[in-house]
Order: structure tokens, then C-alpha cells, then sequence
């Protein structure tokens, strides 16, 4: 569960190393993000740069930068339809842009199944899918 002032790691290579929630985005007043909701957040560290050799110029974020985002992993376990009950090591997004693709070309670490009805780039994207 992603509440507001929740600081989550950036597995992509958009040049975000970690960030903090400020906006829930979704239907009604829901105050706390589940895997596969989206976002608003601010870019609290970068990454290095020499990491980020891949990643073009007009991809890259400042720290302070206000960007949307999709939660791929949280602490907090969640059920599955089949009545799997899933947990992560840590609480971990993807960074988007407003049509909803990745900012970054590459994931880093597994994403969770249920991005695959909203976020199909994501999910190809990633190395592994749990």
C-alpha cells in the first residue's frame, strides 16, 4: 500500500533513483496505491552517470522533477483471483509519461502479473514477471 509521503525505489533507467508519492491518481478519494495504480511523484535521488549511458538526454530527470508513475511492486501482500497471496522485498515503480509508456528503455527486477491489462510495455519490458 502506497500512501502519500511513501518513498519508492525507480527500477527503470530514466536516471530516478528513488521517489516520493505525493498524489494517488484514480477513482474517487482513494488514499492508497495497490500494484498497477498510478502515481504522481518527486524524484528525491538520481542515479549516477555513468549508469546511465544508454538513456538519451531528453529522457533523463532532475532531482525535484514531478512525474506520473506506475507502482510494480509493494511490500504489502496482496491476494490474487486464484487466491495466491503475493509479497515483495520493497516498495518499487516504473516512471511514465502522460500516455502512459515507460520514460526509461530498460527494467531492472521482476514486475508483478497484474500490469498486464494496463501496462503491456512494462511487461515487456521487464526481465521477469511474477
Amino acid at each position: 500500500m502506497i500512501y502519500l509521503k511513501s518513498v519508492l525505489n525507480v527500477i527503470d533507467n530514466s536516471g530516478a533513483a528513488m521517489v516520493e508519492c505525493v498524489n494517488v491518481l484514480g477513482k474517487g478519494n482513494k488514499t492508497a496505491g495497490r500494484v498497477g495504480d498510478r502515481i504522481v511523484v518527486v524524484v528525491q535521488s538520481i542515479r549516477s552517470a555513468k549508469l546511465l549511458a544508454q538513456t538519451s538526454a531528453q529522457n533523463r530527470v532532475q532531482r525535484g522533477d514531478v512525474r506520473h508513475a506506475v507502482i510494480v511492486r509493494t511490500k504489502k501482500e496482496f491476494q490474487r483471483q486464484d487466491g495466491t497471496v503475493v509479497r515483495f522485498d520493497d516498495n518499487a515503480c516504473v516512471l511514465i509519461n502522460k500516455q502512459g509508456e515507460p520514460i526509461g528503455t530498460r527494467i531492472m527486477g521482476v514486475v508483478a502479473r497484474e500490469l498486464q491489462q494496463g501496462y503491456a510495455k512494462i511487461v515487456a519490458l521487464a526481465p521477469k514477471v511474477v
